[in-house]
């Protein structure tokens, strides 16, 4: 691709709206808010990427959905660059992305509970001891209990909903 068509970053930006997170394909990369810049430097689109933790089993695949989806574009120089800080927190996940994410049966992180700093808060959070009201996905029940605190990901816990008695997961905070 020559300098002189060169996409623009919207539009870089909206090809990676529409890569799927490899562990919850109904929400993209965009939405779950680690794609942190895009950017041309001479002929070369740089992507820095924070994953949702420094150990996510699903980097390298998310890495190598991102290079996939741009080459198919016509991206032919390009670079990947991890950033771990600051972390990524679930308060980057996008008010769309959270929508999708309860639609699909995901409760997602309740605002502003994310790591702030505060080391009380965070330490009840990881314990599973703070009064956090997590409320159904499928009928928005409140009336919920975890179950585990470990779900079919390691960002996922597992809980239940007392009134539909429904299984979910319940995107933790971090």
């Amino acid at each position: 691709m020559s300098s002189a068509v060169l996409p623009d970053i919207q539009m870089v930006r909206h090809w990676l709206s529409q890569v799927p997170d490899p562990e919850i394909p109904v929400i993209s990369l965009t939405d779950l808010g680690i794609i942190r810049d895009v950017e041309w430097q001479g002929d070369t689109l740089v992507v820095t990427v924070t994953p949702t933790y420094s150990g996510c089993p699903a980097t390298t695949v998310i890495n190598l959905d991102i290079e996939t989806a741009l080459r198919a574009k016509g991206i032919e120089k390009l670079r990947l660059e991890r950033q771990l800080s600051p972390p990524w927190t679930t308060d980057w996940i996008t008010a769309e992305g959270r929508e999708k994410l309860r639609a699909y049966g995901i409760a997602p992180p309740v605002d502003g509970t994310a790591a702030d700093g505060r080391l009380a808060g965070r330490v009840a959070r990881l314990a599973g001891t703070s009064n956090l009201v997590i409320a159904c996905p499928r009928c928005g029940s409140t009336k919920t209990e975890k179950v585990s605190q470990f779900g079919s990901t390691p960002c996922k816990a597992s809980y239940r909903c007392t009134d539909c008695l429904e299984p979910f997961d319940y995107f933790k905070c971090i």
